[in-house]
């Protein structure tokens, strides 16, 4: 059995998330302690009791999101159950960088402080949105979106499941666009700016200083990149993760080539549970499995036979 980390990005955030763990397991505390710290408030304290509102705040959700997915992984580890490799979705490679061994919490709470503020900065300069399509294939969503200028893939999720980002009327026409080409549904999102694109891709010189102070250690199991598709060590990935900024998150795509690897077993490490959704109908041959909570990490440890 091989077994890869998966952590979720904006969106998964949600008012208790990481809280039964912190209570339950010491190494999941000690998690928050050091995030706290490096955030320069109580982060335990903003999850267990939100609001909501302060959560969904770009430059709260992103810390406090990796806070909460890493204590998560501190309990599992705690547990004895490891991986051979972690992945992340979009803000969600940070916890990742901090499974693989390459980033502290600490510093992966900072860089994701310094990353919300950033893109919520580019956003108000630039306004945009985003949309989900379901229902096409990636092709035709990406012929749709050379057709229209403005508007681009960003979230390559699942087969059937993409989200574009960019000018807010170039995002209306892609959704009519949609719609006409047989799109079982093809809607805007919730969000702030047009994240994953262009428009936002000015972000990377404001959080440029931050990554380029943080301590990159060499990789202790494998970290997978969504925006270069392949394992990435400690070099390079100041330039990565500028990028990611307007690169699209190719999900699918990673998933699909680290079962091609040999994973078998993919754990979404963090709150909620949209990756391991996603998981199954990417690859319906992967066991996917997720664990938020005490009451999940029993039922993996079940599934994987350590409990």
């Amino acid at each position: 059995m091989s077994i890869a980390f998966c952590f979720p990005g904006q969106g998964s955030q949600t008012v208790g998330m990481g809280t039964a763990f912190a209570d339950a397991s010491p190494a999941a505390a000690a998690v928050f302690a050091e995030a706290s710290e490096a955030f320069g408030a109580d982060l335990l304290a903003l999850c267990r009791s939100g609001p909501q509102e302060a959560l969904d705040r770009t430059e709260i959700t992103q810390p406090a999101l990796t806070a909460a997915s890493c204590a998560c992984l501190a309990a599992v580890r705690e547990a004895g159950i490891e991986a051979e490799v972690a992945i992340g979705h979009s803000a969600g490679e940070y916890a990742a960088l901090v499974a693989a061994g390459i980033l502290s919490v600490g510093d992966a709470v900072r860089l994701t402080r310094a990353r919300g503020e950033a893109t919520a900065a580019a956003a108000a300069r630039t306004p945009g949105a985003m949309a989900a399509v379901i229902g096409l294939e990636d092709a035709q969503v990406e012929a749709l979106c050379d057709g229209i200028d403005g508007v681009w893939v960003a979230n390559y999720n699942c087969p059937g499941q993409i989200v574009v980002s960019g000018e807010d009327a170039a995002v209306d026409a892609l959704i009519e666009a949609a719609s006409e080409a047989g799109a079982r549904r093809a809607l805007k999102l919730a969000v702030s700016g047009a994240f994953h694109s262009p428009l936002t891709a000015a972000a990377a010189d404001d959080l440029r200083p931050a990554l380029e102070a943080a301590a990159f250690a060499a990789p202790a199991i494998g970290f997978f990149s969504t925006v270069t598709c392949r394992r990435e060590d400690e070099t390079g990935l100041v330039a990565i993760l500028m990028d990611q900024l307007g690169a699209p998150v190719r999900f699918t795509q990673a998933i699909r080539t680290l079962a091609g690897e040999g994973v078998t077993t993919c754990i979404e490490v963090g709150p909620g549970n949209v990756l391991s959704g996603l998981i199954r109908r990417i690859d319906r041959d992967l066991t996917a499995l997720s664990i938020s909570d005490p009451d999940g990490l029993a039922k993996a440890q079940e599934v994987l036979g350590n409990g």
